[in-house]
C-alpha cells in the first residue's frame, strides 16, 4: 500500500531529526512546560513564584519562536505549495493550517506576557486568559498531529484530489 503523506508529516520526516526537532520538540516541550506550571499555578494560585517566572519565560520564548516558525512555513510551504497549486487534500489543508493557527495562543501568552496586550486586566483575569490560551494551544494542535497522520485525502473518496 502506498500512501501520500500530508505536508505537515512530510515536514517533519524530513531531514531528519532536525525538522522533528524544530517544528515538534521545541514547541511542543516548551508548550507542555507552560502546560505544567500552568497547572500548578492554578492549584496553588501562587502568582509570583519560581513557577510563575518559569512560566512567564517559556511563555515568551515559545510565542517568539513559533512566531518565526509560522513565517518561515507560510513564506516557504503554504504559499508555494498554494500556488502550484499542490494541496493533497482537505486533511492535508487542515493538518498544516490547524498547525499553522497555533501561533494565535502562543503569541497571544507572549504578548500577554511582555504585557503588550490586556495591559488593564487583574492578576486573576490574566491568569484565566493565559490558561486559554493554553488550552487552545493544546487542543489545535493535538488535532493538527492527527490530522497529519492521516492519508491527506481522506474522507475526499477514492480518486480525489483537491485543488486549490
Amino acid at each position: 500500500m502506498n500512501m501520500t503523506m500530508t505536508h505537515y508529516m512530510e515536514l517533519l520526516a524530513t531531514n531528519q531529526p532536525w525538522n522533528l526537532i524544530l517544528f515538534m520538540a521545541i514547541p511542543v516541550i516548551l508548550a507542555e512546560t507552560i502546560a505544567i506550571t500552568e497547572l500548578a499555578i492554578l492549584f496553588t494560585r501562587n502568582l509570583n513564584g519560581s513557577l510563575r517566572a518559569v512560566n512567564k519565560i517559556t511563555s515568551i520564548l515559545v510565542g517568539l519562536y513559533f512566531t518565526g516558525v509560522f513565517i518561515y512555513l507560510f513564506i516557504n510551504a503554504v504559499i508555494p505549495i498554494t500556488t502550484a497549486e499542490e494541496w493533497r487534500g482537505l486533511t492535508d489543508i487542515l493538518a498544516v493550517g490547524l498547525y499553522l493557527s497555533g501561533i494565535v495562543p502562543l503569541l497571544g501568552m507572549a504578548l500577554l506576557d511582555m504585557n503588550l496586550i490586556w495591559k488593564n486586566k487583574s492578576a486573576e483575569q490574566k491568569l484565566k486568559i493565559h490558561a486559554t490560551f493554553v488550552g487552545i494551544f493544546l487542543v489545535v494542535s493535538h488535532i493538527a498531529m492527527i490530522l497529519g497522520m492521516l492519508e491527506p485525502t481522506f474522507g475526499a473518496g477514492a480518486n480525489h484530489m483537491m485543488n486549490m
